[in-house]
């Protein structure tokens, strides 16, 4: 396994390779047209760029030369320095050599440059002491001066020649589809290695001949996620520029921290959460923040501090936004959410701290009076909870008023495979992503009550609500159903002795204890998305294929619960099933 400093490496030679090559290009263009503006203007950019990133990995020599050369295309650009055919020699030649000095980055080779170095450095000290076109013995003054810099093997008058060999990069550019496509064949593989498995099952000779098989597809499988895998860094760099801009924009003087930033994660969950992001950092400033003249007066610096941090937890990936700000004001929430009739003043004096929270993820709900840039228009946090619902995320919120807000984001580390439990119901095969199991626990009837229209047991000292999936699946089921109490229809058929097996599954402070016909295994599976026409089926996020070659259909956990706690509000015991 590579360090990250060989990573590194590796990612700056990719980048360093490409910036050279792209000089090589530029400068043949020049010389074709040494007045095109434009030309000037990329060289002068991409050898600052080059520079920069030698200079923070500490490749010295590349930076002095990267540098000089920015300095000259700089003087070049300003009129300062007019290109012939000479200077064109010189700056081939110092191109050479940063090809030079990049490939010693692999083999450790010495490479000699102080002495193109020292004559560009020359150029350019005389195009500043005279804006005139340097002429020609000008510069043969110099050639034919000594130099301490300067050594007998480096000659530094030679015309510039790119090298025999082309040099070519450790790393290489593939485009996400290609990725996508691949993971997509080795999905295909492992079910194929499930299937041949299952129809040898039970003998001592599959458990021999097919354990290679196994192991080689399970590495090619991790491999080709690794491969998908990129450091959050990549995205939370761009969030100076967002925080700076709100700030601007909200007269606030904040700063912004970056913490983990070497924490890895699927590029696809990157994507999918960037916008949230945005939201929820700018919510930071908008909110959370204070002005600088209310925050001295709280005894705090006047520049607030917005932290954003990640580190990895076992198959998940954990998002912190914190800030220094005033935190939460739960009066108000609590004083809007009732104006809005999100809930009822009886309701509101219940609610805990944790509950009250969840309030602001609500469609519309804000607590400012004035809309501003950035807040007050009361969307945005419904949209982020929703996005991290759709890949099986979680959002969780704890504010201390005056201290500051922390907001966790809980991610999966990939989006394509999954460990799952299966499950029967109806003879058909199921599974439940452990992302949003608890525990599995068996009941019987007698342990199960109802309450309002649904039914509620005790786990672990606390009230859950308990539910058949049956009740669930039913077609006719709606809004209505629940006046008819169609979730206790199962319960009441059953035998008052019947044991039943249960998977508890939470997701955003909400337990439910899902009644299934009988528990099977727990599996890592390949998520595949559900195809048109059956994409907006609700209950369901996707589907696999099992080793018997049956299609397993994976519950979306966020969905159902959605729609039996829309059931309990729905009713007029609401109070009594509503358990979160």
């Amino acid at each position: 396994m590579k360090n990250k400093e060989e990573e590194y490496k590796e990612i700056f030679l990719a980048e360093a390779m490409s910036n050279f090559e792209e000089i090589n290009r530029l400068l043949t263009n020049l010389e074709k047209d040494a007045k095109e503006k434009n030309t000037i203007h990329s060289l002068f950019r991409i050898t600052h760029t080059l520079k920069g990133n030698a200079a923070g990995m500490g490749f010295q020599g590349i930076a002095e030369l990267a540098h000089v050369l920015e300095d000259l295309f700089g003087e070049v650009r300003d009129g300062r320095i007019s290109l012939d055919t000479n200077l064109f020699t010189s700056i081939y030649k110092a191109v050479d050599i940063l090809g030079d000095l990049i490939n010693a980055v692999k083999d450790k080779s010495e490479v000699k440059y102080k002495g193109i170095k020292t004559k560009l450095e020359v150029l350019i000290k005389r195009a500043k002491e005279d804006n005139n076109q340097l002429n020609k013995s000008s510069e043969q003054d110099f050639i034919s001066a000594p130099g301490d810099d300067l050594n007998e093997t480096e000659d530094v008058n030679s015309p510039g020649e790119m090298n025999n060999k082309l040099s070519f990069s450790d790393l290489v550019q593939v485009p996400v589809r290609k990725l996508d496509n691949l993971l997509n064949l080795v999905g295909e593989l492992i079910i194929e290695k499930d299937r041949i498995l299952a129809s040898q099952a039970g003998g001592l000779r599959a458990s021999n001949e097919y354990a290679r098989l196994s192991r080689i597809s399970s590495d090619l499988q991790y491999s080709v996620m690794d491969v998908r895998l990129v450091q959050v860094g990549f995205l939370f760099n761009k969030f100076h520029r967002v925080v700076r801009d709100a700030a601007s924009s909200e007269q606030k003087n904040v700063t912004l921290k970056l913490e983990g930033t070497e924490t890895e994660i699927d590029r696809n969950v990157l994507q999918v959460i960037s916008d949230s992001l945005i939201h929820l950092i700018r919510n930071c400033v908008g909110h959370g923040i204070e002005a600088p003249e209310e925050r001295k007066k709280a005894g705090k610096p006047e520049a607030g501090v917005i932290t954003l941090s990640a580190r990895n937890e076992t198959d998940a990936v954990l998002i912190e936004i914190s800030d220094d700000g005033k935190g939460l004001n739960y009066d108000r929430i609590k004083s809007k959410a009732i104006a809005k009739k999100l809930i009822t003043e009886e309701d509101a004096s219940k609610l805990s701290k944790d509950d009250l929270s969840l309030l602001i993820f609500e469609p519309g709900f804000s607590t400012m009076d004035q809309v501003t840039s950035i807040s007050g228009r009361g969307v945005g946090m419904d949209v982020v909870k929703k996005t991290l619902d759709s890949i099986g995320g979680t959002i969780q919120l704890v504010s201390h008023e005056g201290q500051g807000t922390v907001i966790q984001l809980t991610l999966p580390s990939s989006m394509a495979v999954k460990s799952s439990l299966l499950f029967e119901l109806d003879r058909e095969v199921y599974a439940i992503p452990l992302a949003y199991t608890e525990s599995v626990i068996s009941l019987y009837k007698s342990d199960i009550h109802k309450a309002g229209g649904g039914l509620v047991a005790t786990h672990l000292g606390k009230n859950i609500a308990v539910v058949f999936l049956n009740d669930v699946f039913d077609q006719n089921i709606d809004l209505l159903g629940y006046q008819q109490n169609i979730l206790q229809k199962s319960f009441d058929k059953i035998h008052m002795e019947q044991k039943l097996e249960i998977v508890v599954c939470t997701f955003n402070n909400r337990t439910v204890g899902f009644v299934v016909d009988r528990l099977l295994q727990q599996k890592e599976i390949v998520e595949k998305p559900l195809m048109r026409p059956v994409d907006r089926i609700k209950f369901i996020s996707g589907v696999t294929i099992l080793g018997s070659g049956n299609v397993c259909l994976v519950l979306n956990v966020p969905h159902l619960l959605q729609f039996i706690f829309s059931l309990s509000t729905a009713g007029k015991n609401a109070k009594t099933f509503n358990l979160n």
